[in-house]
């Protein structure tokens, strides 16, 4: 038997859905940002003056991040996650002006289209405009964070570049700072001198201990594992081209004081 041709009435709401979404088209920008220039950033004084009802305008007051995804480019793997965890904030930074214009409208779209929708209503994700590198602890508390995404960040090739690598040990230890006992560090890159970079760095952190893929998705974060791979531009790209992809995780971890 054919399949019966959807009517135009039938499409005509994802139609109209389709129309609210903003068109990446118009938002264009340099694929990268020096995160060592004087950028014009609005950020709190500390966490404390953070007003997060402003971001999570459908969610009681109070509620606080949980899931923050570094240098989050167009918001593949935040606007993913949030029909995922529904009852979990997830708050993307992103550097560039543009770029974070596009997934703030984008997220707007879609909270108008999924109006009452119980899981994919889209109220549980949000974005700032924000250099992580330097002002990742004014935003949130020690201890607040159950997971940080590093996905395909600049590999910042020259080694004269290096220090601006948004793995490095000084950084290491605001993540540790912001991220809770038990949470986790997802990075993935399709270079593998980066992979490398980041997971030796990683592993001699004294506040982190590498995890497998395989643990993760025993432990039911497979869906996360999945969308680490799979939502993001730079992951399609990398897919696209047949491309490899390689992946770090890293568990924080909770040493007795002597």
């Amino acid at each position: 038997m054919a399949k019966r041709k959807r009517s135009a009435a039938e499409q005509l709401p994802k139609d109209e859905d389709q129309k609210l979404l903003p068109q990446k088209r118009f938002y264009r920008q340099r694929a990268h940002a020096n995160p060592f220039s004087d950028h014009t950033l609005d950020y709190p004084k500390s966490p404390q003056h953070m007003d997060w009802h402003a971001h999570y305008p459908g969610v009681a007051p109070g509620k606080k991040p949980e899931f923050a995804d570094i240098g989050c480019g167009f918001g593949g793997l935040s606007i993913s996650l949030a029909p995922l965890f529904p009852d979990t904030l997830i708050l993307g930074m992103e550097i560039r002006v543009q770029v974070s214009q596009y997934v703030k409208d984008r997220i707007t779209a879609l909270r108008t289209a999924n109006t009452g929708d119980p899981k994919a209503h889209y109220q549980n994700v949000s974005i700032v405009r924000a250099n992580a590198m330097k002002f990742l602890a004014n935003y949130f508390e020690k201890a607040s964070l159950s997971a940080l995404f590093f996905l395909f960040p600049d590999p910042h090739f020259k080694v004269r570049k290096h220090k601006a690598r948004i793995i490095s040990p000084t950084l290491l230890a605001e993540y540790a700072f912001v991220l809770r006992p038990g949470g986790i560090v997802y990075t993935i890159t399709d270079v593998k001198d980066l992979h490398d970079w980041m997971r030796t760095h990683l592993e001699n952190f004294p506040l982190f201990e590498p995890v497998s893929e395989e643990e993760l998705r025993a432990e039911g974060k497979g869906e996360i594992v999945d969308a680490v791979y799979t939502s993001t531009e730079e992951g399609k790209k990398v897919e696209r081209n047949k491309g490899e992809k390689w992946l770090a995780c890293f568990r924080r971890i909770e040493v007795p004081r002597i």
